[in-house]
């Protein structure tokens, strides 16, 4: 009898073992997947992730490092991939458990602050292919910090894969890749391009509104205060009007009414852009509407960018100009005296335009980087790395 109930209690425990361990591969492969994916996705477009970097530096008042934020984002980028590469093959579990507690902590702390105090309104947790807002990047944390720490209470009884030689070796070389992808994808821009000024796109088109879309409803909220008494009273616009109480005296508003988002309307993928020139006329139109084929060289900042690349697009630009009367333009935030002399030192042919860097960044991951358009629609893009050679751009887009 004794015997009998000593197997059934075995039986359970092996039972409730299998489950444990069910439920532990179930997180393995949520975590390591989503990890990959995310290291991936920004791994792709590494100079984008490293602006967001730059916000979360200028709001932790550490912009000391903005310096190091290029490889601060390659190596966050490849250091999830690899935790997650490692986390599916089971390889060295205790000091990736420990890893991704670590990193996934530091994740939700950047997440909830983002959200709580309204600093940086995308995380780019996914980059520009999915993007969150920092509330549900921080729901997103809080999921995975419950499945790590699932993972990181068994992390002792996770069984690897393949034996710890070659398992090891399968980490140097998932290492070695996902940096190898982070330099590429850098000096040649992204693989996948998830940016609204992607090759295909009609910018003015981007840019436009279309007929009957709502836009963004806001309400405005009254810190009201008695004169007399003393009391206090929030109220919405809509309440401030109906209950007329803005025709009895006693009440004074306190401070500047705040506007709060009730209702996301359409928002045009690019609403940012503004090309002028040094006088401040707006030429927007007259570039994006040009009906030929025709260069924009975008250097967001002509102190960072790569002069050698300057000159060589100079010289193509004077070649087509040349034989194919092809305009071409530069694109830059830095000030008109800056880059006149700029342009009277490196003797450019370049038509000389201005517009904010934000968008300037958001158009090329490059500086400098270019364009092709034709009527507003990117016939191609190219960092400098990959700027094609004069002959084959000749024969691939100006030829008839």
């Amino acid at each position: 009898m004794v015997n009998l109930f000593n197997n059934h209690n075995i039986y359970n425990k092996m039972k409730n073992d299998k489950s444990a361990s069910q439920i532990v591969w179930v997180a393995r492969i949520l975590v390591g997947l989503l990890f990959i994916f995310s290291g991936l996705v920004k791994i792709n477009d590494p100079l984008g992730f490293s602006y967001k970097l730059e916000e979360y530096f200028e709001v932790f008042h550490i912009t000391f490092l903005n310096g190091f934020a290029l490889t601060l984002s390659i190596v966050l980028c490849a250091l999830e991939i690899i935790l997650g590469f490692a986390l599916l093959i089971g390889v060295r579990s205790v000091s990736v458990a420990w890893g991704l507690l670590l990193l996934i902590v530091f994740f939700a702390f950047l997440t909830f602050y983002s959200a709580y105090f309204q600093v940086v309104q995308t995380c780019g947790c996914f980059g520009d292919a999915i993007p969150l807002t920092p509330w549900q990047s921080f729901s997103k944390d809080l999921v995975l910090l419950l499945l790590i720490i699932l993972i990181f209470v068994n992390r002792k009884n996770i069984q690897p894969l393949f034996a710890a030689k070659t398992g090891d070796n399968l980490l140097i070389a998932a290492t070695v890749i996902s940096l190898c992808c982070g330099l590429y994808t850098y000096n040649f821009s992204p693989v996948v391009d998830f940016l609204p000024y992607k090759v295909g796109a009609n910018i003015p088109a981007e840019m436009a509104t279309p007929p009957g879309a709502k836009p963004d409803e806001y309400e405005l909220t009254y810190n009201l205060k008695n004169k007399k008494t003393g009391e206090k009273k929030v109220m919405t616009n809509t309440e401030y009007l109906n209950t007329n109480i803005w025709k009895d005296n006693n009440w004074e508003v306190i401070g500047q009414p705040e506007s709060r988002l009730v209702k996301k309307g359409f928002t045009p993928k690019i609403r940012d852009l503004a090309i002028q020139d040094a006088e401040g006329n707006d030429y927007t139109k007259e570039i994006l509407t040009n009906p030929y084929n025709n260069l924009v060289i975008v250097a967001y900042d002509l102190k960072k960018t790569d002069d050698d690349a300057i000159g060589r697009l100079n010289a193509m630009a004077v070649n087509l100009v040349q034989n194919f009367n092809t305009r071409t333009v530069l694109l830059t935030s830095n000030s008109h005296q800056f880059a006149q002399a700029y342009s009277k030192q490196h003797h450019l042919m370049f038509e000389i335009f201005y517009a904010d860097e934000v968008p300037l960044k958001t158009m090329m991951r490059a500086n400098p980087g270019v364009l092709l358009l034709k009527n507003g629609t990117i016939l191609n893009k190219w960092h400098y790395h990959s700027m094609p050679k004069y002959d084959d751009l000749v024969k691939k887009y100006f030829r008839e």
